[in-house]
């Protein structure tokens, strides 16, 4: 009964899914719950195992070990109600090119069962909802990756599934498209309560719109959580690191560092100082050093950005 308590907060949980060709492991025992109405990224290099396990979702191919569940259904014994229940956009949405965008939806719709004017309201409201009303008219061979993109969002939502699956979404598409996209997909999970899983490599953009992140590399995961836990479990326990620009640079800068409370471990390099401390000094350095009469120019704490992180915890792996 536990069990079925906690698979019930949970719309994707993943237990000790395996994958194998052959002698070659493409997804090697992945254990992960995402939970309702969160957006979390996958992240990680071409061939890391992200687009075998989205197939293993989606009950496209079958696990070797380990079972994959979505809203409490089985990925591989019911993929047909998976199939009807998931929507899914791959990494270049495909349609038909001679006919309009509403067009494109009209056919996805009936093949949903939606006929008459239900249907053609709910085209309108997707259009709206996806900024494609202007180009809805237009054959989707004239469209841009982007706009196909926001097409292929709206064909998804068709059949109003709870949970999306993307791969690659913002592969190839513009910084204005990009930010389009960004800003549609964390609607359909703050605005919809949808939960959704988008594989990526592009670090940026899922920084910036995933409640959580999982770091994929030769088909394991190798961390998970937030932006900021993953940032402290990179850092040495009981230490971390700040890098810090003052000015003036002087003698009497360098010699209060090295008295300051927490400091452990002090470099300096071109006007950069990188401190070592035992917790994060950078509130205490802020108020200590504008006391005494300098400008802080640059403080950042270690750890803080994805492509940081991401690049550590490769380098780990790679070792």
């Amino acid at each position: 009964m536990s069990n079925e308590n906690e698979m019930a907060e949970y719309a994707i949980s993943i237990n000790n899914l395996t994958k194998k060709y052959g002698d070659f492991t493409a997804v090697d025992h992945l254990n992960l719950n995402i939970r309702k109405g969160e957006v979390f990224g996958l992240l990680g290099p071409n061939g890391a195992g992200k687009t075998t396990t989205t197939l293993m979702l989606l009950g496209l191919t079958e696990p070797t070990e380990g079972r994959a569940f979505i809203n409490n259904m089985d990925c591989t014994r019911d993929s047909i109600q998976i199939k009807s229940k998931v929507g899914y956009l791959p990494d270049n949405v495909g349609f038909y090119g001679s006919m309009t965008g509403r067009e494109n939806l009209r056919f996805i719709g009936r093949l949903n069962g939606l006929t008459g004017e239900s249907l053609e309201k709910r085209i309108d409201e997707l259009l709206k909802r996806v900024n494609m009303e202007a180009a809805a008219d237009q054959k989707t061979s004239t469209y841009s990756r982007g706009m196909r993109q926001r097409l292929g969002i709206a064909d998804v939502l068709i059949k109003d599934p709870q949970i999306i699956i993307m791969d690659e979404p913002t592969l190839g598409i513009d910084p204005e498209g990009v930010r389009e996209l960004m800003l549609l997909i964390r609607d359909l999970a703050e605005t919809d309560g949808r939960t959704i899983l988008l594989s990526s490599h592009q670090l940026y953009q899922v920084q910036k719109v995933c409640d959580r992140m999982g770091i994929f590399v030769h088909g394991k995961m190798i961390a998970c959580g937030s932006l900021e836990e993953l940032g402290n479990q990179i850092e040495t326990p009981g230490k971390s690191t700040t890098e810090l620009g003052v000015y003036p640079d002087n003698i009497r800068l360098e010699s209060i560092l090295r008295q300051m409370d927490g400091i452990l471990e002090l470099e300096h390099d071109n006007n950069m100082y990188i401190l070592r401390t035992a917790y994060d000094i950078r509130g205490k350095l802020s108020r200590e050093l504008t006391e005494k009469g300098y400008t802080i120019m640059h403080m950042r704490q270690a750890g803080s950005d994805l492509d940081e992180i991401y690049r550590t915890y490769f380098e780990k792996e790679a070792v």
